[in-house]
């Protein structure tokens, strides 16, 4: 074991931690907008909408992430767009995420006794009212482990885009490999990296599901 490799290539690796933090941020937060969309309309009375959502995620959920990569990075020129590889990685991975994330939120919410939204509908309520003050309270704790277990797949997912020359975490493990001929010790450090960013996403989403539970918005 080369500690002394260990210890010089690890700014390196955390200054590329970084690039991966702000793909999963980015991602995430395209993903969190698409998933929202498709819920609704998975929801929604109009069939042919709901349709549309469901063969989304089909598609999205039924080929590989890194097809759909190389579709939007190289397809994308033919097809008359051409994006930085960057913006290409968040945009997949975003879309991607977000059919996922999709089902999740469809679940939790399916999970609620319908006598709830029945409840709620007898007395006058609306259907809006009766997601908003009803269901989805009581549907957020499954929702939120729902999203951490996809934020936690989206980060990992990020070393795919070393693919398209992005340099993030595997990009520069990569590099160092070629240059020091260490994989074990140089992927070793990379795989640490990923561990912390994991444990940094677990920690919180346990954080934010404690909050819901703790100030009582929904039944334990």
């Amino acid at each position: 074991m080369d500690f002394q490799l260990i210890w010089r290539i690890t700014p390196f690796v955390l200054e590329a931690s970084l690039l991966t933090i702000q793909l999963t941020v980015c991602s995430l937060a395209i993903g969190l907008v698409v998933a929202a969309v498709v819920v609704t309309g998975r929801f929604s009375r109009i069939t042919a909408v709901r349709w549309a959502a469901t063969i989304y995620v089909s598609i999205l959920r039924g080929t590989p992430l890194l097809v759909q990569l190389f579709i939007v990075f190289f397809g994308g020129p033919q097809l008359g767009f051409e994006l930085t590889p960057f913006l290409a990685g968040v945009l997949t991975m975003g879309f991607n995420i977000g059919a996922y994330m999709s089902e999740g939120i469809k679940g939790a919410i399916i999970s609620v006794d319908k006598g709830q939204s029945e409840a709620s509908r007898s007395l006058g309520f609306g259907r809006f009212d009766t997601m908003r003050l009803f269901v989805l309270p009581q549907a957020a704790p499954l929702m939120i482990r729902s999203l951490g277990v996809n934020t936690v797949i989206l980060s990992k997912s990020t070393a795919l885009v070393s693919t398209i020359g992005v340099v993030e975490l595997t990009y520069s493990a990569q590099r160092f490999v070629t240059s020091t001929y260490k994989p074990f010790e140089v992927f070793a450090v990379a795989g640490a990296a990923y561990l912390a960013i994991v444990a940094v996403i677990s920690l919180t989403v346990r954080g934010v599901e404690y909050l819901f539970t703790s100030k009582g918005e929904v039944p334990a």
